[in-house]
């Protein structure tokens, strides 16, 4: 199929579904990278893509169009770069619930391994942001427990925690950190989660982060902030979780409201 081709079958749906400007007129790559699409699901999951040259010719493009539109794909996580051997159809996105459940119990639900490489242990002073979070004296202790986060042995994010000190004086001595934290927190301590804050947003890491989680520095990743706090309503963790935009996504369920 060419992208001429192309830019024919999509103007018949309209150009809000397809990405079509309202002029009717479709930048190449655009075109070349629906068609993409197309490939990507006639190969499936871990297949090779075709070669630059194979596309050029299959599309009529030339190949600073088709880096163009591989590039995007690349990005979206549709397509995944192996140093020295070429791009390939990546596995579908990792979907991580936003609720009160823990990044252990979210990945296994969907039949994928958990895993977590410790970074940072450690109790520390809170400092004045923290504290104005946890309501606590910025000269109070805090727990920060840094981990990048595994899926099935891949690196996918980073999450740092901070919990309240004098609330849980023995969790470095019960705790194991490349198990689940929730899980710790509510069969070896009692905890009872009564509600959460939650925000996402997009953000670039920073060198260090790229470099943990094993990323380019370039790639869209998805930042989420949580605290949480129990049935007192006191907050008690602060939660900052960074995750590649290319492997992850996030799902919540809405109801209506009265």
């Amino acid at each position: 199929m060419t992208a001429r081709s192309s830019l024919t079958r999509l103007s018949a749906d309209g150009p809000v579904r397809d990405g079509i400007p309202e002029h009717g007129r479709i930048p190449r790559y655009y075109a070349v990278k629906v068609g993409l699409l197309e490939v990507i699901a006639e190969l499936g999951e871990g297949s090779a893509l075709p070669t630059e040259r194979e596309l050029c010719e299959r599309f009529e493009v030339s190949r600073a169009t088709v880096r163009q539109a591989v590039g995007e794909l690349v990005l979206e996580g549709r397509l995944s770069r192996r140093q020295g051997s070429g791009t390939y159809v990546a596995p579908p996105k990792i979907v991580q619930p936003l609720a009160l459940v823990s990044y252990t119990e979210g990945l296994r639900q969907q039949g994928i391994e958990p895993g977590r490489n410790v970074i940072t242990l450690e109790r520390r002073a809170a400092g004045p942001a923290l504290a104005a979070d946890l309501r606590i004296a910025p000269e109070d202790e805090i727990i920060h427990i840094e981990r990048v986060l595994l899926a099935d042995a891949e690196r996918v994010g980073l999450e740092s925690t901070y919990l309240r000190a004098a609330r849980f004086p023995t969790l470095l001595d019960v705790f194991d950190p490349e198990q689940s934290l929730y899980a710790c927190l509510r069969e070896r301590l009692g905890v009872v989660f009564d509600g959460a804050e939650e925000r996402v947003e997009t953000v670039l890491a920073t060198p260090r982060e790229a470099l943990l989680i094993g990323t380019n520095p370039a790639l869209p990743m998805l930042l989420m902030h949580r605290i949480s706090w129990g049935p007192d309503g006191e907050p008690f963790e602060r939660v900052r979780s960074l995750f590649r935009g290319d492997r992850l996504s996030f799902m919540t369920r809405l109801g209506r409201v009265e």
